[in-house]
Protein backbone atom coordinates (compact mmCIF):
# COMPACT_ATOMS: atom_id res chain seq x y z
CA UNK A 1 0.00 0.00 0.00
CA UNK A 2 1.08 3.47 -0.92
CA UNK A 3 -0.03 5.88 1.52
CA UNK A 4 1.69 8.98 -0.09
CA UNK A 5 2.96 10.63 3.18
CA UNK A 6 5.35 13.72 2.71
CA UNK A 7 4.94 17.06 3.58
CA UNK A 8 5.16 18.24 -0.39
CA UNK A 9 3.73 17.19 -3.92
CA UNK A 10 7.43 16.21 -4.31
CA UNK A 11 8.06 14.63 -1.18
CA UNK A 12 5.18 12.52 -1.31
CA UNK A 13 6.05 11.06 -5.24
CA UNK A 14 9.79 10.60 -3.95
CA UNK A 15 8.41 9.20 -0.97
CA UNK A 16 5.95 6.52 -3.43
CA UNK A 17 8.92 5.79 -5.62
CA UNK A 18 11.41 4.96 -3.11
CA UNK A 19 8.06 2.49 -1.03
CA UNK A 20 7.24 0.82 -4.47
CA UNK A 21 10.95 0.17 -5.79
CA UNK A 22 11.56 -1.63 -2.05
CA UNK A 23 7.65 -3.45 -2.33
CA UNK A 24 8.33 -4.53 -6.08
CA UNK A 25 11.71 -5.68 -5.36
CA UNK A 26 11.49 -7.87 -2.63
CA UNK A 27 8.45 -10.09 -3.66
CA UNK A 28 5.39 -7.77 -2.93
CA UNK A 29 2.90 -9.38 -5.69
CA UNK A 30 1.81 -5.30 -6.90
CA UNK A 31 1.24 -1.94 -5.10
CA UNK A 32 -1.93 0.00 -4.39
CA UNK A 33 -2.40 3.65 -5.06
CA UNK A 34 -4.09 5.26 -2.42
CA UNK A 35 -4.82 9.41 -1.27
CA UNK A 36 -4.31 8.02 2.05
CA UNK A 37 -2.21 11.56 2.85
CA UNK A 38 -2.03 12.53 -0.29
CA UNK A 39 -4.53 14.42 -2.76
CA UNK A 40 -5.74 13.16 -6.04
CA UNK A 41 -3.01 15.16 -7.57
CA UNK A 42 -0.59 13.04 -6.17
CA UNK A 43 -2.43 9.96 -7.17
CA UNK A 44 -2.23 11.21 -10.73
CA UNK A 45 1.66 11.62 -10.38
CA UNK A 46 2.31 8.08 -9.33
CA UNK A 47 0.09 6.47 -11.87
CA UNK A 48 1.94 8.35 -14.26
CA UNK A 49 5.56 7.19 -12.73
CA UNK A 50 4.60 3.59 -12.29
CA UNK A 51 3.00 3.79 -16.42
CA UNK A 52 6.09 4.87 -17.34
CA UNK A 53 8.83 3.35 -14.86
CA UNK A 54 7.75 0.17 -13.71
CA UNK A 55 5.41 -1.37 -16.54
CA UNK A 56 5.60 -4.80 -15.81
CA UNK A 57 4.07 -4.16 -11.94
CA UNK A 58 0.56 -5.02 -10.92
CA UNK A 59 -1.14 -1.60 -10.20
CA UNK A 60 -4.12 -1.22 -7.29
CA UNK A 61 -5.78 2.31 -6.87
CA UNK A 62 -7.77 3.17 -4.07
CA UNK A 63 -9.08 7.09 -4.13
CA UNK A 64 -10.81 7.57 -0.99
CA UNK A 65 -14.29 9.59 -0.95
CA UNK A 66 -14.47 9.31 -4.60
CA UNK A 67 -15.12 6.35 -6.73
CA UNK A 68 -15.79 7.97 -10.00
CA UNK A 69 -12.19 9.36 -9.71
CA UNK A 70 -10.95 5.95 -9.41
CA UNK A 71 -12.71 4.36 -12.31
CA UNK A 72 -12.02 7.99 -14.48
CA UNK A 73 -7.86 7.08 -13.50
CA UNK A 74 -8.64 3.52 -14.65
CA UNK A 75 -9.85 4.28 -17.62
CA UNK A 76 -6.68 6.87 -18.51
CA UNK A 77 -3.82 4.98 -16.97
CA UNK A 78 -2.71 1.03 -16.30
CA UNK A 79 -4.96 0.25 -13.44
CA UNK A 80 -5.00 -3.26 -12.82
CA UNK A 81 -7.63 -3.29 -10.03
CA UNK A 82 -9.79 -0.61 -8.15
CA UNK A 83 -10.24 -1.20 -4.36
CA UNK A 84 -13.67 0.29 -3.28
CA UNK A 85 -14.26 0.37 1.01
CA UNK A 86 -17.88 -0.57 0.73
CA UNK A 87 -20.21 -2.36 -2.68
CA UNK A 88 -23.33 -3.14 -0.15
CA UNK A 89 -24.71 -2.38 3.11
CA UNK A 90 -23.08 1.03 3.47
CA UNK A 91 -26.34 2.84 1.73
CA UNK A 92 -29.89 2.90 2.34
CA UNK A 93 -32.20 1.00 0.15
CA UNK A 94 -33.36 3.67 -1.47
CA UNK A 95 -30.10 4.87 -1.96
CA UNK A 96 -28.36 1.34 -2.66
CA UNK A 97 -30.43 0.59 -6.17
CA UNK A 98 -28.79 3.55 -7.64
CA UNK A 99 -25.42 3.01 -6.49
CA UNK A 100 -25.58 -0.93 -7.73
CA UNK A 101 -26.94 0.65 -11.14
CA UNK A 102 -23.87 3.49 -11.39
CA UNK A 103 -21.56 1.02 -10.28
CA UNK A 104 -22.74 -1.48 -13.37
CA UNK A 105 -22.09 1.64 -15.32
CA UNK A 106 -18.69 2.58 -14.17
CA UNK A 107 -17.15 -1.27 -14.32
CA UNK A 108 -18.44 -1.26 -17.74
CA UNK A 109 -16.58 1.63 -18.68
CA UNK A 110 -13.52 0.34 -17.05
CA UNK A 111 -10.64 -2.38 -17.74
CA UNK A 112 -10.06 -2.91 -14.24
CA UNK A 113 -11.16 -5.55 -11.68
CA UNK A 114 -12.89 -4.37 -8.13
CA UNK A 115 -12.24 -5.46 -4.89
CA UNK A 116 -14.96 -4.30 -2.80
CA UNK A 117 -15.64 -4.77 1.10
CA UNK A 118 -18.83 -5.31 2.84
CA UNK A 119 -19.36 -4.88 6.85
CA UNK A 120 -15.71 -2.93 6.17
CA UNK A 121 -13.67 -0.95 8.64
CA UNK A 122 -14.98 2.40 9.32
CA UNK A 123 -18.42 1.75 6.97
CA UNK A 124 -21.88 2.43 8.05
CA UNK A 125 -24.21 -0.55 7.67
CA UNK A 126 -27.42 1.01 6.83
CA UNK A 127 -29.01 -1.19 4.06
CA UNK A 128 -31.19 -3.12 6.46
CA UNK A 129 -30.39 -6.36 5.26
CA UNK A 130 -28.58 -9.47 7.00
CA UNK A 131 -24.64 -9.75 6.43
CA UNK A 132 -25.34 -12.36 4.40
CA UNK A 133 -27.99 -10.58 1.83
CA UNK A 134 -25.14 -7.85 1.58
CA UNK A 135 -22.21 -10.12 0.76
CA UNK A 136 -24.37 -11.95 -1.81
CA UNK A 137 -25.27 -8.36 -3.45
CA UNK A 138 -21.31 -7.84 -2.91
CA UNK A 139 -20.84 -11.14 -5.09
CA UNK A 140 -22.77 -8.93 -7.84
CA UNK A 141 -20.98 -5.83 -7.50
CA UNK A 142 -17.01 -6.80 -7.53
CA UNK A 143 -14.21 -9.31 -8.26
CA UNK A 144 -13.53 -10.33 -4.45
CA UNK A 145 -13.93 -8.86 -0.84
CA UNK A 146 -11.39 -7.58 1.24
CA UNK A 147 -11.90 -8.17 4.79
CA UNK A 148 -11.24 -6.36 8.04
CA UNK A 149 -11.79 -6.24 11.39
CA UNK A 150 -12.99 -2.49 12.49
CA UNK A 151 -9.72 -0.38 12.38
CA UNK A 152 -6.52 0.30 10.41
CA UNK A 153 -3.51 -2.15 11.85
CA UNK A 154 -6.17 -4.19 13.77
CA UNK A 155 -5.85 -7.81 13.02
CA UNK A 156 -8.35 -9.13 11.03
CA UNK A 157 -10.66 -11.21 12.81
CA UNK A 158 -10.33 -15.15 11.74
CA UNK A 159 -14.08 -15.94 12.37
CA UNK A 160 -15.30 -12.96 10.26
CA UNK A 161 -13.16 -14.73 7.81
CA UNK A 162 -14.39 -18.12 7.60
CA UNK A 163 -18.40 -16.23 7.89
CA UNK A 164 -17.53 -14.59 4.69
CA UNK A 165 -15.82 -18.08 3.16
CA UNK A 166 -19.38 -20.13 4.64
CA UNK A 167 -21.79 -17.89 3.22
CA UNK A 168 -20.33 -16.79 -0.06
CA UNK A 169 -20.10 -20.73 -0.83
CA UNK A 170 -16.71 -21.12 -0.54
CA UNK A 171 -14.80 -19.97 -3.58
CA UNK A 172 -14.86 -16.09 -3.76
CA UNK A 173 -11.78 -14.74 -3.86
CA UNK A 174 -11.41 -13.37 -0.36
CA UNK A 175 -8.36 -10.73 0.93
CA UNK A 176 -7.19 -9.57 4.26
CA UNK A 177 -7.44 -6.18 4.31
CA UNK A 178 -5.76 -5.29 7.69
CA UNK A 179 -3.63 -5.66 10.29
CA UNK A 180 -1.35 -8.53 8.71
CA UNK A 181 2.49 -8.88 10.26
CA UNK A 182 4.66 -11.64 9.98
CA UNK A 183 3.33 -13.18 13.24
CA UNK A 184 -0.05 -14.21 11.86
CA UNK A 185 0.42 -14.71 8.32
CA UNK A 186 0.58 -17.82 8.05
CA UNK A 187 -2.90 -17.98 10.38
CA UNK A 188 -4.57 -15.48 8.08
CA UNK A 189 -3.59 -16.35 4.41
CA UNK A 190 -4.57 -20.24 5.42
CA UNK A 191 -7.94 -18.66 5.13
CA UNK A 192 -7.77 -16.28 2.29
CA UNK A 193 -6.18 -15.56 -1.11
CA UNK A 194 -3.86 -12.79 -0.45
CA UNK A 195 -3.57 -9.92 1.72
CA UNK A 196 -3.11 -5.81 1.21
CA UNK A 197 -0.33 -4.79 3.42
CA UNK A 198 0.42 -1.21 4.98
CA UNK A 199 0.70 -0.88 8.35
CA UNK A 200 3.52 -3.65 9.03
CA UNK A 201 5.36 -2.76 6.17
CA UNK A 202 6.25 0.76 7.74
CA UNK A 203 9.13 1.39 9.77
CA UNK A 204 7.31 2.20 13.05
CA UNK A 205 4.63 -0.44 12.19
CA UNK A 206 1.81 2.39 11.74
CA UNK A 207 0.17 3.94 9.10
CA UNK A 208 1.69 7.00 9.22
CA UNK A 209 5.31 5.97 9.15
CA UNK A 210 7.38 5.20 5.52
CA UNK A 211 8.39 1.46 4.29
CA UNK A 212 10.74 -0.32 5.23
CA UNK A 213 12.42 -3.32 3.48
CA UNK A 214 13.79 -5.34 6.49
CA UNK A 215 9.73 -5.51 7.63
CA UNK A 216 9.11 -6.35 4.03
CA UNK A 217 11.97 -8.65 3.54
CA UNK A 218 10.44 -10.22 6.93
CA UNK A 219 6.45 -10.72 6.09
CA UNK A 220 7.46 -11.72 2.46
CA UNK A 221 10.14 -14.79 3.82
CA UNK A 222 7.12 -16.20 5.48
CA UNK A 223 4.70 -15.37 2.97
CA UNK A 224 7.49 -17.67 0.45
CA UNK A 225 7.22 -20.39 2.18
CA UNK A 226 3.36 -20.87 2.51
CA UNK A 227 2.47 -19.04 -1.04
CA UNK A 228 1.04 -22.13 -2.77
CA UNK A 229 -0.33 -23.65 0.11
CA UNK A 230 -4.16 -24.33 -0.36
CA UNK A 231 -6.86 -21.96 1.38
CA UNK A 232 -9.29 -23.87 3.50
CA UNK A 233 -12.68 -23.45 2.46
Amino acid sequence: MLHLTGATPAERLAIARREAEILLANGVDGVIVENYFGDKDDVRGVLEWLEARQPDALVGLNVLRDHHLAFELARQFRVDFIQMDSVAGHLRPDEDADFAAELKELREGANALLLGGVRFKYQPVNSGRTEEEDLLLGMQRCDAFVVTSDATGQETDLEKVRRFRALTGGHFPLLIGAGLTAANAADQLALADGAIVGSFFKDSYVDTGIVDEDHVRELMGVVAGIRHQPVAV
